[in-house]
């Protein structure tokens, strides 16, 4: 008897209201997730590196070379940026060791808070710096700088402020 009611349930569903139930799946792989959405006149790539802040360099660039048996770049100083930079190269990304070049490093003030290092920021490539630094300050995102910077790649970088960015300090650099 169950059965046979579940069979007209099913077969009365069929015929008269099956059409307006919504769909299993609500999200359709053939429409855009942004459909509806402007597209912007940038866009993201990927992530660039993840930058530590350490107080011994030559210990940290170590710990990656020789511990952990990763490729490490030189040690480069940017007095530009107060800071000595070395790369440690990781296949899918990179990451990057900084420490403070001067008194007036911006690495020397995040070490007297964290005195054994920690994250530093995130860097995230775009394809168009100067549309997303426009698109940026219009959503109200603060910069940290009026113009974009050259980086450590040689290739112009914009950091943004971290609290709005969920507390992340975020470098934009152009791809």
């Amino acid at each position: 008897m169950a059965s046979s009611l579940l069979k007209v349930a099913v077969t009365g569903l069929s015929r008269c209201a099956w059409h307006t139930l919504p769909p299993v799946r609500a999200l359709s792989l053939t429409c855009p997730v942004n459909q509806g959405v402007p597209q912007s006149l940038w866009k993201l790539g990927r992530l660039n590196h993840v930058a530590i802040a350490v107080p011994d360099l030559e210990k940290a660039t170590a710990l990656y070379r020789d511990v952990l048996g990763a490729q490490v770049s030189d040690t480069v100083p940017l007095p530009e940026h107060g800071v000595y930079t070395v790369f440690v190269e990781l296949g899918n990304t990179k990451l990057e060791l900084l420490h403070p070049l001067g008194e007036k490093s911006p690495i020397a003030g995040f070490l007297q808070k964290n005195k054994a290092g920690g994250m530093h920021h995130i860097c995230i490539e775009v394809d168009d710096i100067n549309a997303a630094i426009v698109d940026l300050k219009e959503k109200k995102i603060r910069l940290l700088s009026p113009e974009p910077r050259i980086g450590a790649h040689g290739k112009p970088v914009m950091f943004l402020h971290p609290k709005d960015c969920d507390g992340v300090l975020v470098e934009i650099e152009q791809a």
